[in-house]
């Protein structure tokens, strides 16, 4: 078995090159991030004064799709990174696409590792911030009319555990496709 169906060696290998090219990989996942949060406020926007749990379902069935675009550019984005050190966003999102697809068919249980963890990370960093500014009722069901500034700090959080994960699952995705080749390790970052 290839180290790309063997999820320690490839979520241990994503850290390190988070690591090596920790500036690249964020300043990428940053710019997607700022982009997905366009949508991602005007879909709570949207059912801002709503009830219904209908209306919180739609939202984060919407907001389920937009994330999973931003990850599907990162991971395309940040290809090249094992052997290049640079993100190369020029065809992202295609390139991406054809990667995450490759590597859920190549190793689905080491692509399942990366979003366990990525996940966990996430939730660390914005359901506590999420729950304290909103309230555990509003996080769970619908958002129900939030004042501005619990909004601002939950969405602040979002922003920043989106920042901060969508590398590392890129990155596994990228190894699992190419069968944990990390290439050469240009000099720098």
């Amino acid at each position: 078995m290839s180290d790309a169906g063997r999820p320690v060696p490839v979520l241990r290998a994503a850290v390190q090159l988070l690591r090596r090219h920790w500036r690249a990989a964020y300043l990428t996942s940053l710019a997607a991030t700022l982009v997905n949060t366009v949508p991602d406020v005007l879909r709570q926007v949207l059912v801002w004064d709503d009830p219904r749990v209908s209306a919180a379902v739609a939202v984060d069935v919407l907001g389920f799709a937009t994330a999973l675009v931003a990850q599907l550019w990162v991971t395309g984005a940040l290809a090249e990174l094992p052997s290049t050190g640079r993100p190369a966003p020029a065809g992202a999102l295609p390139r991406g696409t054809g990667l995450a697809w490759r590597a859920v068919r190549t190793a689905p249980g080491t692509v399942l590792a990366g979003v366990v963890c990525g996940g966990a990370v996430s939730a660390v960093l914005t359901i506590p911030a999420s729950v304290a500014a909103l309230g555990l009722q509003r996080v769970l069901g619908p958002l129900d009319a939030p004042g501005v500034g619990a909004f601002t700090v939950a969405t602040v959080s979002d922003l920043v555990a989106s920042a901060v994960t969508l590398p590392f699952l890129a990155l596994v995705l990228v190894l699992v496709a190419t069968g944990g080749r990390l290439g050469a390790h240009p000099a720098g970052q």
